[in-house]
């Protein structure tokens, strides 16, 4: 993508009372890089299709962008597994050594283990989170160790959390529970969830 329009990307994830403070991630031939450095401990990047699980149809979509803008502890704890399986994309790795690889880093804590309170946004009306979902809709992203939905209540009738399956057969060991909100990033009113 070009640097500013990844930049404007990127700030899309989050409100503007939090994407205008955090550093901006653009990924370039080598890797992401920071474009812009902030204030507010938050970091706020484009995620390509790579970051999806391994199975899934659309892993190498090259339409794929989705802006998430990350709290502290999801900076300290989850970016560094999207920077590393960057890498091995950027080194030609196929799946299986992408998830051997995570799987090593995880076992010699070269990534870091799971921290509390980690979470995204994912609020951008410009998300194309796949060639299906487009933008589907804006929300808020949480981070457990694996665990069942049911431990959330999620995917129930009714129930507004959503358990994430990219993740549950990942070699992260982590599971994130989606809870969508109701405006994007810019204050808009989004589609409601059927």
């Amino acid at each position: 993508m070009d640097r500013a329009a990844e930049i404007s990307l990127a700030k899309s994830a989050a409100p503007s009372a939090i994407a205008d403070k955090a550093t901006i991630l653009v990924l370039t031939r080598h890797g992401y890089e920071t474009a812009i450095r902030g204030s507010n401990g938050f970091v706020c990047a484009v995620e390509r299709s790579w970051m999806a699980q391994y199975e899934f149809p659309q892993f190498w979509n090259p339409h794929m962008r989705g802006p998430l803008c990350y709290n502290p502890a999801a900076v300290r704890s989850i970016l560094p597994y999207t920077i590393r399986r960057t890498e091995l994309v950027l080194a030609g790795r196929t799946k299986p050594e992408m998830a051997a690889a995570i799987k090593d880093g995880i076992e010699k804590h070269t990534l870091p283990p799971l921290e509390a309170g980690a979470m995204t946004y994912m609020m951008s009306r410009q998300q194309n989170l796949n060639d299906d979902a487009h933008n589907w809709v804006p929300h808020l992203m949480f981070y457990f160790p694996r665990a069942d939905g049911a431990n959330w209540g999620a995917d129930l009738p009714g129930a507004p959390p959503m358990l994430n399956p990219q993740f549950q057969k990942s070699p992260e060991a982590i599971s994130v529970i989606m809870v969508p909100v109701a405006h994007w990033s810019d204050g808009t009113p989004a589609p409601m969830m059927r």
